[in-house]
């Protein structure tokens, strides 16, 4: 009786509701069903991602603060050249995204194999170059480390520059199926591919004790076998992208310099971006291995807070792609604009979940007692920072090159990670003796003064202003 005198009720909340999203996310390409239907898969691979990585980053511990410091040490140059590919591939997404609004279905399996074939060309050449030259790469980023950390870090950059085609290319095809919207499939890939990897380092980690060397065979392993599901997945299973093997042997130059001409500005903004984090790292070196040890922990909590607005970046990107493939500039406006108030909220919500767990995180790194305040105070500190300044920061920029604005993207990011991160961030850790904090707090800074240039840039018309596709 009680269920049918609140039907009602309910009726009149669920339509409201409805009203409420048709009115923010939908329009005349996408309506808000579609773009769920993205969302959720995404949620759950980025909450799986940063999870794993998390678990991994523990396991590890286990070998002590010198094989964390190691991995965190070239981590952060796997990220650096790992982001390269995926910045080529994010072109591919958009191009693919672009095509696939339009409807132009003969376009869109060229593009999803001319970024394929192109990402795993690139990804083979600095693979090359990373195992030739590991040595003096490794001695010129962190040659002041103690030598137990040295020589973790040398078995473990050698693992992860072997996996590079293996990772470039099951980030092309994730990144094309992206594009058609076909989050599902990419979502089951990405799983594969972490959870193999858990498991791997579980067994040879934890298992059978072989510590960072270990880990880089499982990198190995997991990244070649999800890459080899994907190009079967492709070449068998996938009829909506309609991908033909064939096409990975065409040399169609047009269809990669509509790639690349928005994929290498980003690279080079990646590149820029990371090259100036791994430069802040040489700062954390010369601090020592207990600051290498904060810096890694704190960065996998982080990673945390960010799993809802990493997935709303991610969306954005095809959303934003197919409204421009479809010249549908005032949903692309609108579903950014909401994007943008729903990742700051979903920061709020994961501060209120996560800091209060605080201790149980991050007892499972099993650090030394007398580091636990200093991690404390940074994750407190760039939990609320996020909140205001994170989106703007990033989740817009992503909306700015899925309109073709990538040469801009690219200048404010370099600019700003160099001028501020990087310089404030010597100048506050090391110049002023603020140690590891003050590292920390150039990056809030930093996220201050790129996110007002990209809001800005929002706010005008020039950012969608580009073509992209004939």
């Amino acid at each position: 009786m009680q269920i049918i005198k609140d039907s009602p009720k309910l009726n009149i909340l669920n339509n409201k509701a409805d009203a409420f999203l048709t009115r923010h996310f939908s329009g005349n390409t996408l309506d808000y069903r579609q773009i769920l239907a993205i969302i959720l898969p995404l949620l759950i691979d980025q909450a799986f991602l940063i999870c794993m990585n998390l678990l991994n980053t523990a396991m590890i511990s286990s070998s002590g603060m010198a094989a964390v410091s190691a991995v965190n040490m070239v981590d952060s140059l796997n990220i650096f050249l790992v982001n390269v590919f995926i910045a080529v591939a994010t072109g591919g997404t958009i191009v693919v995204a672009q095509y696939k609004g339009r409807g132009d279905d003969k376009m869109v399996p060229k593009a999803a194999a001319s970024s394929i074939s192109g990402v795993f060309l690139l990804a083979l050449g600095i693979s090359l170059i990373l195992l030739l030259f590991h040595n003096p790469i490794l001695r010129l980023l962190f040659g002041g480390s103690e030598q137990a950390v040295f020589e973790n870090a040398r078995t473990y950059l050698i693992g992860s520059a072997s996996s590079y085609c293996g990772i470039a290319i099951m980030e092309a095809v994730c990144g094309a199926l992206r594009g058609i919207g076909e989050t599902r499939s990419s979502l089951v890939l990405t799983l594969t591919m972490n959870f193999l990897y858990v498991i791997l380092n579980f067994i040879l980690i934890n298992g059978l004790h072989m510590g960072v060397f270990g880990m880089a065979v499982s990198i190995n392993i997991s990244r070649y076998a999800a890459a080899f599901l994907a190009m079967l997945y492709l070449a068998k299973r996938n009829k909506s992208l309609g991908f033909m093997m064939r096409d990975l042997l065409s040399l169609d130059l047009t269809m990669k310099k509509r790639i690349l001409a928005i994929g290498l500005p980003f690279a080079a903004e990646q590149m820029f971006f990371n090259g100036g984090k791994i430069l802040t790292q040489t700062f954390i070196v010369s601090l020592g291995t207990y600051a290498m040890a904060i810096n890694a922990i704190c960065s996998s909590i982080v990673n945390l807070f960010q799993i809802p607005a990493n997935t709303l970046c991610l969306t954005i990107v095809t959303v934003v792609g197919q409204c421009m493939g479809k010249h549908d500039t005032s949903q692309a406006k609108r579903v950014i604009k909401s994007f943008l108030i729903l990742s700051s909220a979903s920061f709020a919500l994961m501060t209120i979940i996560l800091l209060p767990l605080f201790h149980p995180m991050v007892s499972i790194f099993n650090p030394p007692a007398s580091i636990v305040p200093d991690i404390w105070l940074i994750i407190f500190i760039t939990a609320l920072a996020q909140i205001p300044l994170w989106s703007a920061s990033f989740l817009a920029p992503a909306a700015l090159r899925a309109g073709g604005d990538s040469q801009y993207t690219f200048i404010v990011s370099m600019l700003s990670m160099w001028l501020f991160r990087v310089v404030f961030g010597y100048i506050l850790g090391i110049v002023l003796k603020w140690g590891i904090l003050g590292v920390w707090l150039a990056m809030d800074c930093e996220w201050a003064i790129r996110g007002m240039f990209f809001y800005t840039r929002f706010r005008g018309k020039k950012w969608y202003q580009h073509k992209v596709i004939d």
